[in-house]
């Protein structure tokens, strides 16, 4: 079970905070085209670039492996000024 949640803009948009999904994806990279079958908004949102992922609350790329018990997040990039 990876337990998946979303924040900002992500959370709006897609109407959803969390999500526990029990798959067998083994990377983020994996996750992240899994979850953009779940529709157009999905893919507008969450397609690399748009959306930064964090596992168990450290900042990854795509590539990073996943296990059972893990959490990854979504969230937009911030910029500041």
């Amino acid at each position: 079970m990876i337990k998946v949640l979303f924040f900002a803009q992500l959370r709006e948009v897609l109407d959803c905070a969390s999500l526990e999904l029990d798959t067998n994806v083994s990377s983020v990279g994996e996750l992240r085209i899994a979850l953009m079958q779940k529709g157009r908004d999905w893919q507008d949102f969450l397609a690399a670039g748009k959306a930064l992922a964090a596992l168990n609350q450290t900042l990854v790329a795509d590539d990073a492996r996943l296990k059972s018990g893990d959490e990854v997040a979504f969230f937009p990039p911030v910029t500041g000024g």
